[in-house]
């Protein structure tokens, strides 16, 4: 005879096992049919995805880091995120100001006596990163190249707009915020942001200068001719587009947005700080770092939210006062890209969801907008309205 088993909890337990591995398969095979295409008509070597839902990591790796030694993509290969660091920028801002190091209505002059005089002297902290102090460009001119000449261009800088009332996304502006709030803390920013606010965030294998031991998975860019490439060196990189890290860390971040609750009291203020609003422009609202829309949304708006108009032109902007604290239903994002990278990342509080897209190839918003609305449709039937 066999032993008598107690086979409700061995039942139960297995056609548990066995609806999460169909959930799984099915996550496999949307995220496939959705990558795989996008990658062979942009020519994208390799690319990292992210999910999670309901609490739940996945990971979807695609192609080669390096087509040199044809490295396959892991959730471990460092990608450039480039502007994607702006919301990881941001979070340091303010954390700064929840540490009682700076607010943000502080003026750039009060952290940086230099710029007494210049038109960027009463600029306030929040102007700088809602890319609204007036017009920075979106580049520095090619003749700064140092600190010295860096700070004489700002000096001489001649707005376009009232401070507050047009916004032109800017590394300049969002750049010397960074640098500014690093300041504050007495460090430099590179040291801050790998000494205290990756660790704090459990971003592990983060870095704004990857280390020797970790160049083996630092994947490479490339460009439109598959020449490979890695960022260029410049003023303010690290502060507006100098993150490179993987798909883990990307992911934790994002679900540290989501759900800030296991991290200290500082860091969860700073957080809630950069998902407030503080301008309206057009349909999207700037927060610091993310951008956010309401939701539901359409591929169409999301995709105006991040087109080329609103990363070269100046937009008329309306000041939210008092600020605008996170509605119920929003969904962040941010787009980054390097010459050989592209990365995108968003997150839907109210349904507990967050996606990263990292790829070595700059290729267009549009298709990584499109490619992400597509997974989300898949994992959440409201999430494009009907």
């Amino acid at each position: 005879m066999y032993a008598k088993l107690n086979t409700l909890p061995a039942l139960l337990a297995l056609l548990a096992f066995g609806s999460v591995a169909h959930a799984d398969d099915t996550l496999q095979s949307r995220v496939d049919e959705t990558i795989r295409p996008l990658m062979a008509e942009h020519a994208i070597a390799g690319m990292a995805v992210a999910i999670t839902y309901n609490g739940q990591a996945h990971y979807f790796n695609y192609g080669v880091a390096r087509l040199d030694d044809q490295q396959p993509v892991s959730s471990d290969t460092l990608f450039e995120i480039g502007s994607l660091s702006k919301p990881l920028t941001a979070t340091l801002a303010a954390l700064a100001q929840a540490t009682g190091k700076l607010t943000l209505a502080d003026s750039a002059g009060q952290h940086w006596p230099e710029l007494q005089g210049s038109k960027l002297e009463h600029a306030s902290l929040l102007n700088l990163g809602t890319y609204t102090a007036g017009g920075l460009p979106l580049q520095f001119p090619d003749n700064v190249t140092d600190p010295a000449s860096m700070l004489a261009y700002y000096r001489q800088w001649q707005p376009e707009h009232i401070a507050g009332t047009h916004r032109r996304y800017s590394n300049p502006s969002i750049g010397m915020l960074g640098m500014l709030a690093a300041k504050s803390m007495g460090q430099p920013f590179p040291t801050v942001m790998e000494g205290m606010l990756f660790p704090a965030l459990g971003m592990s294998h983060s870095y704004i200068q990857v280390p020797t031991a970790q160049l083996p998975r630092y994947a490479f860019g490339y460009s439109k001719d598959n020449q490979p490439l890695r960022v260029t060196p410049g003023m303010l990189d690290a502060e507006a587009y100098g993150v490179k890290t993987n798909a883990r860390d990307m992911l934790r971040f994002v679900q540290a947005n989501l759900n800030p609750a296991g991290l200290n009291k500082d860091l969860q203020r700073a957080i809630a700080m950069t998902h407030t609003g503080y301008y309206r422009v057009g349909e999207m609202t700037q927060g610091l770092g993310w951008e956010r829309y309401p939701y539901p949304i359409s591929l169409e708006r999301l995709q105006a939210g991040n087109s080329p108009a609103m990363a070269l032109e100046s937009q008329p902007a309306t000041r939210l006062a008092p600020p605008e604290s996170e509605p119920s239903d929003s969904l962040f994002n941010k787009t980054g890209s390097t010459g050989g990278f592209g990365a995108y990342a968003l997150f839907v509080p109210s349904q507990n969801l967050g996606l990263v897209m990292l790829a070595n190839k700059n290729y267009p918003n549009s298709a990584r907008i499109k490619a992400a609305h597509a997974i989300l449709n898949a994992l959440d039937k409201n999430a494009a309205p009907h």
